[in-house]
């Protein structure tokens, strides 16, 4: 019962994925030899290779106001929320402690009366 069991796929499926991708670190740029001399037809040229993009985030002016408002609207947002809160918490503990006076009074009020 608490031995764990490995499910086994019924149909395989004849595909195999290697867990780890191989990586290539040798010049993949095509190698000329002289025998390339002897063909007779135009290759194209290698396209140029295209620069990888940069990590870093660019913000224009304009995206940059839009940032710090949408955080400022954020936060003016979330402390309304939180002071709401606060806020009805504290009218509650507020409104027990009033109960509780009275039914104390109420209490002592009967114990007084016998």
């Amino acid at each position: 019962m608490f031995q764990p069991r490995i499910p086994v796929n019924p149909l395989p499926t004849g595909i195999v994925t290697p867990l780890v991708q191989p990586t290539v670190t040798a010049d993949i740029a095509p190698h000329h030899t002289a025998d390339a001399a002897a063909c007779n037809h135009h290759h194209a040229p290698a396209p140029a290779p295209v620069p990888a993009p940069s990590s870093t985030l660019r913000l224009t002016p304009a995206g940059l106001a839009v940032v710090v408002a949408g955080g400022a609207g954020a936060v003016l947002v979330v402390g309304a929320v939180l002071v709401s809160m606060f806020l009805a918490v504290a009218i509650s503990a507020a409104s027990v402690a009033v109960c509780a006076v009275v039914l104390r009074s109420l209490i002592n009020g009967q114990r007084r009366q016998r």
